[in-house]
């Protein structure tokens, strides 16, 4: 648990050059019918990040949605949730190594000259996704779902607040969806 705790807040660390962002939509919605909006305070409260990243997300959030016109109310027409998750990533690649390689003779012992290894080389890395849901207020359904997947690296305060604010525009980009 404390690994997937590292590895979502990390999400939010996440290199901008690497964010993958995707979004998916109810077709049926007029999206230009929200202005108001207010935060799913129990959804999240369940995001598996530190309580300071989620202070930077909801901030984060908050300006990035008032340069889409959008104002906090207390009787809101859409909430706005989100949550985290880490994906671990495995990359296996082989490599050919020619002249001076040891190899295993025919007749037995090890010798120096032509021969072909096959060495693996294996890389892990981990990817954050930060997903941003838009639900109907009256009808409490999902009607948006933005998502963010990043590689994941460390930073100050102020680098991880940067990239955070990347992190949100880059995927709030999508909203409103164009039909």
């Amino acid at each position: 648990m404390k690994r997937l705790l590292l590895f979502t807040t990390a999400l939010l660390i996440g290199s901008c050059a690497t964010i993958r962002v995707s979004s998916d939509y109810d077709t049926n919605v007029d999206f230009n019918a929200y202005n108001t909006y207010a935060f799913f305070k129990p959804g999240i409260d369940d995001a598996k990040i530190s309580d300071l990243d989620k202070r930077r997300v909801l901030k984060a959030l908050e300006n990035t949605l008032a340069t889409k016109g959008f104002s906090a109310s207390e009787t809101p027409e859409v909430l706005v949730n989100f949550h985290t998750k880490a994906e671990k990533n495995v990359r296996i690649s082989e490599s050919y190594l020619g002249w001076g390689s040891p190899f295993y003779g025919p007749y037995g012992g090890w010798g120096w000259g032509w021969g072909f290894n096959r060495p693996y080389n294996i890389n892990t890395s981990t990817s954050g996704v930060l997903y941003i849901d838009f639900i109907d207020a009256t009808t409490k359904k999902l009607i948006w779902q933005g998502k963010g997947t990043g590689t994941l690296s460390r930073g100050t305060p102020q680098e991880r607040e940067e990239k955070i604010n990347a992190f949100v525009t880059e995927i709030l980009t999508a909203y409103p969806p164009t039909n």
